[in-house]
C-alpha cells in the first residue's frame, strides 16, 4: 500500500510541476508555412517596409544614399514609381492610411507623408527611433527596435497609447517591420527567421511563424540579408514576406505545426 501511495505522490508532484509550463507554452501557437507563389524582387532593395494596396506593392527601402519609396508591380517586380530620400535619411517602415503614405526614418526623428503620386504633403517629428509602421482603423502603429509599440493619432501624430511586447511574460526586443492583419500585429524580429503575432491590446505574443529555410542559402547573408517585410492583401487573403536584398517575394500560407 505504501508503495502505491509513494507512486501517487511522485505522480502528483510531476503533474504539479510540469503542467504549468506546458499550459504556458501552449498559449503560444506554433506555425509553419507553405509557399504558394514567389515573385521577383529587386535584390538591391534594402527592404524596410512593405505594403499591398489596390493591386500593387509599396516598398520603403533603407541605407543612407539608397533610401526610397517605391510602387512595384508584384508579378514582374518592375518599379512603377520611385521617390528617393535625401542622403542624410535612412528610410524605414511605411504604411498607407486613408490614401496617404507614411514613411519613417531610422534615427533622424523625421517622418514623411505623401499622396499616392508620391508628392510630399507634410513631415512630422518624433523622439524615438523609427523602425516598423502599420495601421489599424484608428491609429498608426510604430515600432522602435525595443519591445515598445506605439499607437499614434493619424491626425496629430501624437502617441495615444503604448504596449510592451512580451513572450511568456518576458520582454521581446528588436520588434521591426509590422503588419496589422485581422486584428493582430504581425512583426519581424531583427535578425530572426520568424514572425511573431502580437495581441494589440496587451502586447503578448500569441503565435510564432517559423520561416526557416524559405530562401535559398546561396541568396542569404545572415548578417545583412535578413527577413524583413510583411504585406497583406486583405481583398484576396494573401500574405507576402521578403527580406533585405532578397531576390524574391514569397506568397505564403500559414499552417499549424505538427
Amino acid at each position: 500500500m505504501k508503495k502505491y501511495k509513494m507512486l501517487f505522490y511522485v505522480l502528483g508532484l510531476f503533474i504539479m510541476f510540469t503542467l504549468p509550463f506546458k499550459a504556458l507554452s501552449a498559449d503560444i501557437k506554433q506555425y509553419d508555412y507553405k509557399v504558394i507563389n514567389s515573385y521577383p524582387h529587386d535584390r538591391n532593395a534594402f527592404t524596410q517596409g512593405l505594403e499591398f494596396y489596390e493591386g500593387y506593392l509599396y516598398e520603403g527601402t533603407g541605407l543612407n544614399g539608397q533610401s526610397s519609396l517605391r510602387k512595384v508591380n508584384l508579378k514582374d517586380g518592375k518599379i512603377i514609381k520611385k521617390q528617393m530620400l535625401a542622403d542624410k535619411y535612412f528610410g524605414e517602415g511605411i504604411t498607407i492610411y486613408k490614401n496617404k503614405i507614411y514613411q519613417l526614418t531610422w534615427k533622424s526623428g523625421i517622418g514623411f507623408i505623401y499622396n499616392l503620386d508620391f508628392k510630399l504633403i507634410n513631415k512630422f517629428t518624433y523622439n524615438y527611433q523609427g523602425w516598423g509602421l502599420t495601421h489599424n482603423k484608428d491609429h498608426l502603429i510604430v515600432s522602435d527596435g525595443t519591445n515598445t509599440i506605439r499607437f499614434l493619432d493619424p491626425q496629430t501624430l501624437e502617441v495615444v497609447r503604448k504596449i510592451k511586447v512580451t513572450k511568456n511574460n518576458k520582454k521581446v526586443i528588436n520588434i521591426n517591420e509590422l503588419e496589422y492583419i485581422k486584428g493582430k500585429i504581425y512583426a519581424n524580429i531583427w535578425q530572426e527567421n520568424y514572425i511573431v503575432i502580437i495581441n494589440p491590446e496587451n502586447g503578448r505574443i500569441t503565435a510564432i511563424v517559423d520561416l526557416e529555410g524559405i530562401i535559398n542559402p546561396k541568396d542569404y547573408d545572415y548578417k545583412l540579408n535578413v527577413l524583413n517585410g510583411i504585406a497583406y492583401d486583405s481583398e484576396n487573403d494573401r500574405l507576402f514576406v521578403t527580406g533585405k536584398l532578397w531576390p524574391e517575394i514569397f506568397e505564403i500560407k500559414i499552417i499549424k505545426k505538427d
